[in-house]
């Protein structure tokens, strides 16, 4: 028996490794899952002590935690939009183009993604304290703008660095115009990219403390409403939103990868 598990492990060690760490990977989010469905026998314990549904059935039972929640949402979906389109602007002018400047253009698209989100936060909160800006919904989401633009360029720089561009050329050969060839093939394989920086930037987004507190003003996202509440207990329904929010990001994640092998299975 050892010697045959011996074998398979040898013949499938990389197997073995990945599957270790998703799973520890992904240790963290069952916890979370597990306590949406507790009763904790009091607000400072995190033991599982009754199995309930009422955590579900209420997920607002905390008062402020929702708005929290839906402001969290806005700022996000905002955020989210705006760096996508600069960030996908400009990752196509980084691979397509060559113009003076453009080493340190790079370089300073990397500075947000390698600064520390304290130097960040710090560094925006004495600019809008020096331009007399008061702080806000908007001057959360210019932070956030600030650092998911960068990722939003390496994602869809990858991808528009490993698509082949002969494809365009033979569409502008078969007498496409440039917005024709751009609509028909280049967005479509650039399209998956895309999604997926804009997916990232929405989880950083509705993710990030640090930046958020140092710009906030009187605005309480959910990670701040988290914060504030685990000096008192944090209530379970937290961990609803958790899950309810991995979920929603995983069936998004599905729902791109069907629509991204539908065209392969009808051919």
């Amino acid at each position: 028996m050892g010697g045959r598990f011996g074998r398979w492990m040898a013949d499938h060690w990389p197997v073995a490794v990945a599957a270790g760490v998703l799973g520890y990977l992904l240790l963290p989010v069952v916890v979370v899952a597990g306590l949406s469905f507790n009763r904790p026998s009091s607000r400072l314990s995190y033991d599982f002590h009754e199995f309930t549904l009422d955590n579900w059935r209420d997920p607002c039972g905390s008062a402020g935690m929702c708005e929290a929640v839906v402001r969290s949402v806005q700022i996000g979906f905002v955020a989210t939009v705006v760096s996508t389109v600069l960030g996908t602007l400009l990752a196509f002018a980084l691979v397509r183009h060559r113009f003076r400047g453009r080493t340190v253009v790079n370089l300073l698209v990397l500075a947000p993604m390698a600064t520390p989100e304290v130097v960040l936060g710090t560094s925006l909160l004495a600019l809008l304290v020096a331009a007399g800006v008061p702080q806000g919904f908007w001057t959360v989401v210019v932070a956030h703008v600030m650092f998911c633009v960068s990722f939003v360029v390496v994602t869809v720089r990858a991808r528009l660095s490993g698509m082949d561009t002969r494809l365009e050329e033979a569409a502008l050969d078969l007498y496409a115009s440039e917005w024709q060839a751009f609509r028909r093939v280049t967005l479509p394989l650039v399209l998956p990219g895309i999604v997926a920086a804009a997916l990232l930037a929405f989880s950083l987004s509705f993710d990030d403390f640090v930046i958020t507190n140092f710009n906030s003003g009187t605005t309480v996202t959910f990670p701040m409403y988290v914060w504030g509440a685990s000096q008192r207990g944090i209530p379970p329904q937290v961990n609803v939103v958790g899950t309810a929010m991995f979920a929603v990001a995983l069936l998004m994640l599905l729902v791109v990868r069907v629509r991204e092998r539908e065209p392969a299975a009808s051919k």
